[in-house]
């Protein structure tokens, strides 16, 4: 089967930064992928390149089938990959209701987009209930559901999440990590960047270890999830 997203060679950079040094990866619809890595290691601007926010110094992106690297953002979504970034970055004094409409903007469906706002609703209740409250009132665990269901409201083929747990309670963590679960189970293709590498290596299909701006491990989230170095670094085990 052909992968949704090829990375080929990637490199990326900012000004005399060196990025991202040459990564390579691929995800297959319907699976699971993460990144993970410290601080720093390009795990975030891998995103913001995929999603057309960062211009790649060189490499090859292909998503279904074909190639992303010249496309503006607004384009990248229209064909089916949406972000939703670290930090959230909705819009305060916007509504719950309000700001998942802006998810739909290149749509013109308004029964489409009515049912999947009824669709994001399902998934967290809570947004629902607060639909005509100014986002920037929301709690975190409340403004992070918010910005996933954003993400969905353009329908996606493939959906990346960066950092949906960042500055959560152990609660309201779970609560996403469980909503990452039930997504995929709907068959919705996740490219995931977590800072909880347990959460994230457990939900994974495949995952990839970044270290300044390099892949220096791969292999399904399992075996990762056993691996001595693994454990040592991101696990914090001795």
């Amino acid at each position: 089967m052909t992968p949704l997203l090829e990375v080929e060679d990637l490199h990326v950079a900012y000004g005399r930064i060196h990025a991202v040094k040459g990564i390579t990866f691929t995800v297959r619809a319907g699976q699971v992928v993460t990144l993970i890595g410290t601080n720093g290691a390009g795990k975030t601007t891998t995103l913001r390149t995929l999603s057309g926010l960062l211009t790649p110094r060189t490499g090859k992106i292909t998503f279904d089938g074909r190639p992303l690297n010249d496309l503006p953002a607004h384009k990248i979504v229209e064909r089916g990959l949406a972000h939703s970034p670290e930090g959230r970055r909705l819009f305060p004094r916007l509504t719950v209701a309000e700001n998942l409409q802006l998810g739909a903007f290149l749509r013109k469906d308004t029964a489409g987009i009515a049912g999947d706002i009824h669709r994001v609703y399902d998934l967290f209740p809570i947004l629902g209930r607060r639909r005509r409250q100014p986002s920037g009132t929301l709690s975190g665990g409340e403004q992070q559901m918010l910005a996933m269901g954003r993400a969905l409201m353009s329908r996606p083929k493939l959906l990346m999440l960066d950092e949906p747990s960042m500055g959560l309670s152990p609660i309201m963590m779970q609560k996403i990590m469980d909503t990452i679960r039930e997504l995929r189970t709907q068959g919705t293709t996740i490219l995931l960047v977590e800072q909880n590498a347990q959460a994230a290596l457990t939900l994974a299909d495949e995952a990839h270890v970044m270290e300044t701006g390099r892949i220096a491990l791969s292999g399904t989230g399992a075996h990762l999830l056993h691996d001595a170095s693994v454990r040592k670094t991101y696990l914090g085990e001795d």
